[in-house]
């Protein structure tokens, strides 16, 4: 029996063995509450149970910003390290938006949140994860970095997007996959998923080399 409690298991279709056959013996672990990476870990074919802890989400001043996703992935992955099994791997991930050197949070009101989309606006940034993957016997750990191209956004169209879907939930107060996403982003360059919180190709890879 594994000693982790009050775990959510979700239904969805799973890879062959054969084609991540290091994994057949692990109790795989999202270590996020995210929905987001609940869906894109799901929709990758991953066999998983979902578990979340909480954790402060701060880090030192003097790291780049780039750094960032990475350090609290590690820092998230710590939180499970004094239960995580033998036979159990964790994945936690974290992931920041970054314009002009700025780091920008989840907005914590209206306001707030309008003012992070008028500085996006007419203007690229970057969306940057950071992934770990944990056992007892390894870690390993990746960032990925994708840049978000916005066209100019109209003071009604983040007004609509603000009051309809209320993205006080996601870092840079908007969704990829939402409204804004639709009509707002011109192009981006790198991975897609990896916008949405979770760089599929790259972790898929990833996951291979866990022995």
């Amino acid at each position: 029996m594994h000693a982790i409690r009050n775990l959510v298991f979700f239904d969805h279709f799973c890879l062959p063995v054969k084609l991540l056959p290091n994994l057949a013996n692990y109790q795989i672990i999202l270590g996020s509450q995210s929905p987001r990476r609940r869906q894109l870990l799901s929709d990758l074919g991953i066999d998983f149970i979902q578990r979340s802890k909480a954790v402060e989400e701060s880090y030192p001043t003097d790291i780049a910003k780039a750094e960032v996703p990475l350090y609290l992935s590690q820092k998230k992955a710590a939180a499970f390290k004094d239960e995580l099994l033998a036979d159990q791997l964790l994945i936690t991930s974290d992931t920041v938006v970054i314009l002009e050197d700025r780091i920008l949070e989840k907005a914590s009101s209206y306001a707030e949140a309008e003012e992070m989309l008028k500085s996006l606006s007419g203007k690229m940034h970057q969306v940057v994860s950071g992934t770990s993957l944990t056992t007892k016997a390894q870690q390993i750990s990746f960032a990925e970095t994708t840049k978000v191209f916005f066209k100019p956004l109209s003071e009604a169209e983040i007004a609509y997007y603000l009051e309809v879907f209320q993205p006080y939930d996601k870092a840079g107060a908007y969704g990829i996959q939402e409204w804004i996403g639709f009509i707002g982003v011109e192009k981006i360059e790198g991975c897609y998923y990896n916008v949405m919180g979770l760089p599929l190709s790259s972790l898929y890879e990833k996951l291979k080399a866990i022995v």
